[in-house]
């Protein structure tokens, strides 16, 4: 697998016209590959359950679900978790992984949520919404879905990381897209994201009704230092992904 900016946890969104972002292609394989490694299972999981932390009893809406494993992880401490995710076949493992205890929907963030005003206390979209080169929709239907007092936690490819991607530099304050091409079990696949200035991000959250905004740039597991000293030293030093916290008003 490439470098850990390179290794999203969920899609956002279905392929594109010329077959960017198609986890229906690649999904067992990126299952299989992603499912112990340092960056989702002991950077970008970890970081978002601390963020959300106790949330037994609470309802919660797990945006990019994916195959589940951060549903499962909710779950585990207690919540009701509904998932959504764009894509079929990564929805395929996580019915496997999560049976009934878990609602699944195959939905395209570019839509509406489909579900009431005020369902879930909380909603988590780890290394989702970098994939949206306009994020306003997605995070206005998810202040909806929110009781008054929800939080959203989101993570994205950290702005300054991206921004290094290229050369030329592209202007920092404007939207702009990246490219990786992805190789899984030997298929190169590609992937789209876009990346937008810090204050861009945070005043969506705010438009969007939001408030009380944390931004954090957490460590990895440190159980990680054992089983992966390479990623785990280079998780350390160098921000990956940027985390966020917010809340809708009471």
């Amino acid at each position: 697998m490439g470098h850990a900016t390179e290794n999203p946890e969920s899609p956002a969104r279905p392929a594109d016209a010329d077959g960017v972002n198609d986890y229906d292609r690649f999904a067992e394989a990126y299952v299989r590959e992603n499912e112990d490694n340092p960056v989702n299972a002991y950077y970008a999981r970890p970081a978002m359950l601390a963020l959300a932390g106790d949330v037994t009893g609470h309802r919660v809406l797990d945006v990019g679900c994916g195959a589940g494993p951060l549903s499962a992880a909710l779950r585990d401490r207690g919540a009701t978790v509904t998932g959504v995710d764009a894509s079929a076949r990564m929805l395929a493992p996580a019915r496997k992984r999560l049976g009934d205890d878990v609602a699944l929907h195959r939905a395209d963030l570019r839509e509406p949520l489909p579900f009431e005003d005020g369902a879930f206390d909380d909603v988590v979209a780890s290394l989702v919404l970098h994939y949206l080169e306009d994020r306003g929709p997605v995070l206005t239907e998810i202040r909806r879905v929110l009781v008054p007092g929800g939080r959203l936690f989101a993570s994205v490819d950290h702005p300054f990381v991206a921004y290094t991607f290229q050369e030329p530099r592209p202007d920092y304050f404007a939207t702009t897209s990246y490219t990786f091409d992805w190789t899984l079990e030997g298929e190169s696949h590609p992937m789209r994201f876009w990346r937008k200035p810090l204050h861009a991000m945070t005043d969506a959250l705010t438009t969007a009704g939001f408030h009380r905004v944390l931004i954090s740039e957490p460590q990895p597991d440190p159980a990680a230092r054992d089983l992966f000293p390479d990623a785990f030293q280079d998780l350390s030093t160098r921000p990956t992904f940027l985390f966020f916290g917010a809340e809708t008003p009471s």
